[in-house]
């Protein structure tokens, strides 16, 4: 193997690296902005603008993390050697993936969309963003614990990097995901007002709405169920 082979193949695994690294630390990310949006839910009537402000906060995260897992999926399927070597996640969590992706964009498109229509006549979107929040429950959880072993592990490995002298990698990436809950909090602060007719006294006054008590028996079904800890 020449020099020049063996500087492409570290390039190319500390491609691989960087790219676990991001999305790890984008996932922690939006771990911990979800977990505050689903602490909204129970009570949403008084805690509506927390809830509307974090929703779109998440997107920056999630458009950052969609963009370092999909350039995964892209690498290993074309045949890149370092991705190839890699290799995939477990079978269950591809699986997973495509319906949770999907499912998360149908959630934030009918809560924008509920943002639009208001309590007035919000359309089919009110019933539609209950649903998908059920299905997304679930799936989250599975995808959530499923990661549960690597995730502490790689940002460690990050958080060791950043305090090492060169890790010009991991600044980046946490420059990254700064700008993107940057973007995410502008967009939350810009959007905020639209809420003001859901947070009208008398609109949402259920303690605890029929979705939330869905999803959560739902969840620990699937959970208990698939045991998504013991997969990695």
């Amino acid at each position: 193997m020449t020099k020049a082979d063996s500087d492409h193949r570290r390039a190319s695994n500390a491609g691989v690296e960087g790219n676990e690294r991001l999305t790890a630390l984008t996932s922690a990310l939006l771990l911990a902005f979800i977990l505050i949006a689903l602490a909204t839910t129970p009570n949403l009537h008084a805690l509506l603008y927390v809830h509307v402000f974090v929703g779109i906060l998440l997107i920056g995260p999630l458009a950052v993390k969609l963009g370092s897992t999909g350039y995964r999926f892209a690498r290993y399927y074309t045949g890149a050697p370092a991705y190839v070597a890699k290799g995939p996640p477990h079978p269950a969590l591809r699986v997973v993936a495509p319906a949770l992706v999907l499912i998360t964009l149908a959630l934030l498109a009918t809560g924008c969309a509920l943002l639009v229509t208001g309590p007035a006549d919000p359309g089919p979107f009110e019933g539609l963003h209950n649903l998908s929040f059920v299905l997304w429950f679930p799936l989250a959880a599975v995808h959530a614990f499923g990661h549960l072993r690597e995730l502490p592990r790689t940002l460690a490995q990050e958080w060791r990097a950043l305090r090492a002298a060169g890790g010009s990698g991991s600044a980046a990436r946490v420059e990254l995901n700064a700008g993107a809950l940057l973007f995410g909090a502008i967009a939350g602060v810009v959007v905020l007002p639209t809420g003001a007719p859901w947070a009208a006294p008398g609109v949402l006054t259920q303690a605890l709405p029929g979705p939330v008590v869905a999803a959560i028996l739902a969840t620990g079904l699937v959970v208990l169920a698939s045991r998504p800890w013991k997969w990695n």
